[in-house]
């Protein structure tokens, strides 16, 4: 019998990177994202945490029982894709969010989106930047994603949301707004002063803006799926290309 062993295809397996990815319950724009940007070799596996709100997103055991399920995989990161819990829980809040999950991850990092732009900007060496946060964010919260970053030595030249403001979508309705009203909303906002834009909020459709604002802009964008997604291949030391989302998978590594 002849051997076509040439003609394998790939199969979506992880020999590059295994990546774990915690969410809501509710939503699936991170992996759709995450999977869309993943190069081959690198997989993404994901663990859900019910969402009834966001006073007890954060509670034990959700994260926990989540984290769990994910370390009996051979995992090199988790991304853990909640923007806004950042915000809410503050340095000390997030560290020991980060903590209690790691108590469970059998030595598995777990890393969170607001601290991946942090390192972002950092590599960007951006140090006046913009917020552009999805309409499911408040004033409030807004204003928290500020101190935010501020308290990590950024100045932050322009916040906003896009509006008009909704609740957070349902995964059958799809996603809070379309991409090409993140686009419009980011390009008529972003002062000049600013030297790199973060779009917050992990359940935003807004990858594929990236591009067409940076050619507009002529500044890098970062996202959060996308920022998660570079900060982890960057934890894990995996020396991979990402194409077509963005100038920060351009940024060295020295």
């Amino acid at each position: 019998m002849r051997r076509n062993i040439n003609n394998l295809r790939p199969d979506g397996h992880g020999w590059r990177a295994r990546l774990g990815v915690l969410t809501h319950d509710d939503s699936a724009i991170s992996e759709s994202e995450l999977w869309t940007m993943a190069p081959d070799g690198v997989s993404l596996h994901t663990s859900r945490v019910f969402f009834a709100d966001l006073a007890t997103f954060a509670d034990p055991p959700g994260p926990e029982n989540a984290v769990e399920l994910l370390s009996r995989l051979p995992l090199q990161a988790i991304i853990y894709a909640w923007t806004v819990g950042s915000y809410l829980l503050g340095p000390t809040g997030e560290q020991e969010l980060v903590s209690r999950a790691e108590e469970h991850s059998n030595g598995i990092p777990v890393l969170m989106s607001a601290p991946a732009a942090t390192a972002g900007f950092r590599a960007l060496e951006a140090e006046r930047i913009a917020l552009i946060h999805a309409p499911f964010f408040s004033d409030d919260f807004d204003q928290k994603g500020v101190a935010y970053f501020q308290e990590r030595g950024f100045d932050v030249v322009h916040v906003s949301h896009l509006m008009p403001p909704v609740e957070v979508p349902h995964p059958n309705t799809g996603s809070a707004a379309s991409p090409a009203e993140i686009y419009e909303w980011v390009r008529g906002h972003v002062p000049p002063s600013a030297q790199a834009v973060f779009i917050g909020g992990n359940a935003l459709r807004a990858i594929g803006v990236i591009a067409a604002l940076e050619e507009d802009l002529r500044r890098p964008v970062l996202t959060a799926n996308q920022v998660s997604l570079w900060y982890a291949l960057r934890v894990t030391g995996s020396d991979v290309r990402v194409d077509d989302y963005g100038q920060l998978f351009a940024v060295s590594r020295s």
